[in-house]
């Protein structure tokens, strides 16, 4: 069986994170299945890829706070970069022929990269199967209808998707209602339940190298993610250390993330260097052993962080980020109000609460809360497709103008 791919890749590490996590599942339950990822993000070969797992890089495209899209690295215009982008990916699903293509949140892709491959897909093997994977919350209604309306997303979902799955719970957030679908979309969407995070193996086996010497001290770890607008939550954090500290004995990891500015990195290194109750990394592939060894994590509201958290039922302080999107206050307020774990929006964001907020996680019990987050996403996808693939194909239909 041939899995190909397709990860949004505009922002962050994100979505390439919890495809490749979906793929490892996916390679270890269903033999013989050969996976080919379409990606940009430059973090692509820093990640531990499973065996039966392949790559094409593209050419890398950004996005910056505001939503504004460019070429990365490329002394070129974004329209060339765009054009590239599509004829690798087209050329990419004529050659490997797949059984069923998954693509990450956009129907058509970045700009409409996607499409011709799509439509070849569509005219020539209208045995492959495509899904639409969507996280469980994209953005506010009224912002995610809006852009779902102009982009035409809904009529193209729903005329070449055969199904829809959301990696959430609707009682955590119902996407089909929030947003509208159409009936005929709704009836195809299918929810998974979360994704299931966590480490090979605690900390004690993983040999990953925690701060060590510090007896007695409780472990903090601070993780904005890629880090590409984590700059604010770990000078705040570095600023609050004066109240932390002043009556726990706290030791501090901060996982800064491989795409912060350089200039941004060295302004919080000349701080952390001097402090030996902190240590700095830039980036790791198994976050979740750390997470393991922490007893308070405090983070953006990333949907795979805020998984692995849960997974791991860490006690934690989540500062979301709310531009350009609000999907991560949303999670964030939603599973704050469910006891999960503690939300502070950034407007609300200075040291003292920051540090009032971590003091409050570390006095408080391991989580065991009374409401029980299905995490039940892997299992569910793999039969899924399995169940796809081994079906009779859909007669195609024509795309709403």
């Amino acid at each position: 069986m041939k899995l190909l791919v397709y990860s949004h890749d505009a922002f962050g590490l994100g979505n390439i994170r919890r495809m490749v996590a979906i793929c490892d599942y996916l390679l270890k339950a269903i033999p013989n299945l050969s996976i080919l990822v379409l990606s940009g993000s430059p973090a692509l070969h820093q990640l531990r890829l499973p065996e039966g797992l392949d790559y094409i890089k593209l050419p890398c495209l950004g996005r910056d706070e505001h939503g504004n899209m460019s070429v990365k690295f490329l002394r070129t215009e974004l329209g060339d970069a765009l054009k590239l982008r599509g004829e690798l990916i087209r050329t990419a699903t004529v050659n490997f022929q797949p059984d069923l293509l998954l693509v990450d949140k956009k129907p058509n892709g970045l700009w409409g990269e996607l499409q011709p491959a799509v439509d070849y897909l569509k005219r020539h093997c209208p045995q492959t199967r495509l899904v639409l994977l969507l996280r469980d919350i994209l953005d506010s209604p009224e912002a995610t209808m809006e852009q779902w309306h102009r982009d035409n997303y809904y009529a193209l979902a729903e005329t070449f998707y055969d199904q829809v799955w959301i990696v959430g719970t609707p009682d955590i957030f119902d996407a089909p209602r929030a947003y509208q679908f159409p009936p005929a979309l709704a009836a195809k969407t299918r929810f998974m339940g979360y994704i299931r995070r966590g480490g090979r193996a605690a900390i004690a086996r993983s040999g990953a190298p925690v701060p060590r010497g510090f007896p007695q001290r409780s472990l903090v770890l601070v993780t904005p993610g890629g880090g590409g607008d984590g700059f604010r939550l770990v000078e705040t954090y570095l600023k609050a250390q004066s109240a932390l500290t002043a009556d726990q004995r706290i030791v501090s990891l901060i996982v800064g993330g491989p795409e912060m500015p350089s200039p941004q990195k060295h302004a919080l290194l000349t701080h952390i260097v001097a402090h030996p109750q902190m240590h700095w990394l830039e980036f790791t592939d198994d976050l979740a052993s750390y997470m393991t060894a922490a007893d308070v994590v405090v983070s953006m509201g990333g949907y795979n962080t805020v998984g692995e958290i849960l997974t791991l039922q860490k006690r934690a302080v989540i500062v979301p980020r709310t531009q350009p999107v609000e999907e991560q206050w949303i999670r964030a307020e939603q599973m704050a109000a469910l006891n999960l774990l503690t939300a502070i929006h950034p407007d609300d964001l200075t040291p003292a609460r920051l540090a009032q907020a971590v003091l409050h996680e570390l006095q408080t019990e391991a989580i065991a809360p009374s409401y029980s987050l299905d995490l039940n996403a892997m299992p569910r996808i793999t039969a899924a497709l399995l169940g796809l693939v081994n079906a009779p194909a859909c007669p195609p239909a024509r795309v709403a103008s």
